[in-house]
């Protein structure tokens, strides 16, 4: 059974009307519908119903959040100029749907206007140091700003983020040459520091070996004196018509001995020229005592002038 041309065109007719009548609209977008040409309505995403040939969709607007990147160059308050890079969040507010999109022919275009205007307003108050401390209280100013001004679009910021500053190559170079230069004074400071807590750690400890040192030398003539004294003793003992000129000749002798064989024991020393006769012990002997005898006089002759001075005062 074949169907008449009529029918076909009927058909066909038909199908395109029911086509038309219905649109789908995705998640997170809206629809805008104009009559006519003239607004009509906002359809929200799914399954919606419109007159067909009379009805028609005119955009779709997304509701997502969308992110716009601007480059800005500027200078400083210390006259250095730099580029920010400068990134800004942003979506359509359900609500205002109408609004963003018959207010604003290019809304990036808008939102960078203001981004440049915003930027190049609070960057010139603060120098370059401060620019890169206080990034974020600038963004925080154009998110402030760019908010309010795009509010009455329909438009919400979510945020704006200043993701790079990037000054002249030459100040950039300059300012990692101070900062070498500062590490390096630093690095030196320390190194000094270190070298004269060494000093003064080996002079304490050699400050300290040579006191340990002394109270052992002074300990060992110590005990060679108390050695000396009950050898005398011991020596008197035995030997009752022994003088005390012999015996101060045998304590000589012993030390001489002594002494001979310490010199040979050492390593370093070369040569020494010394005497070596019993006369010449005689001599050291002479000596000793002939300085023994001289001092005993004159305490002598002190503690009569002492006597004479009190006996004259007293009459």
């Amino acid at each position: 059974m074949s169907i008449p041309y009529g029918g076909l065109a009927l058909i066909v007719v038909l199908t395109i009307l029911i086509l038309k009548t219905f649109i789908i609209v995705k998640e997170a977008s809206a629809a805008v519908i104009e009559r006519f040409g003239k607004f009509q309505s906002i359809r929200k995403s799914g399954l919606s119903l419109v007159i067909p040939f009379i009805d028609n969709r005119t955009a779709t607007v997304n509701l997502r959040v969308q992110q716009l990147d601007v480059t800005i160059e500027t200078k400083t308050l210390d006259n250095v100029f730099v580029n920010l890079q400068v990134s800004v969040q942003y979506r359509v507010r359900k609500e205002y749907v109408k609004e963003a999109y018959y207010s604003l022919d290019n809304a990036k275009n808008q939102i960078a206007s203001y981004v440049f205007d915003d930027v190049r307003a609070e960057v010139p108050k603060l120098e370059l140091d401060d620019v890169f401390a206080k990034k974020e209280d600038i963004a925080i100013a154009v998110q402030n700003n760019i908010s309010q001004s795009m509010a009455e679009y329909g438009y919400a910021i979510i945020k704006a983020l200043i993701t790079d500053i990037d000054p002249d190559h030459k100040v950039k170079d300059a300012m990692n040459r101070i900062n070498a230069a500062k590490r390096d004074r630093e690095a030196a400071h320390e190194d000094g520091e270190a070298k004269k807590i060494m000093i003064v750690k080996q002079a304490e400890a050699e400050a300290e070996s040579k006191r340990l040192s002394g109270e052992g030398i002074a300990q060992q003539r110590l005990e060679i004196v108390r050695g000396f004294k009950e050898s005398v003793e011991d020596f008197k003992k035995s030997l009752d018509t022994v003088t005390h000129e012999e015996i101060m000749q045998f304590v000589l002798m012993t030390q001489y001995f002594d002494t001979i064989k310490d010199i040979g024991a050492n390593s370093k020393n070369s040569s020494i020229l010394m005497p070596h006769s019993p006369g010449g012990m005689r001599a050291f002997q002479d000596q000793i005592i002939s300085g023994t005898f001289v001092g005993n006089k004159l305490n002598e002759n002190e503690l009569k002038s002492e006597k004479n001075s009190e006996e004259d005062s007293a009459s």
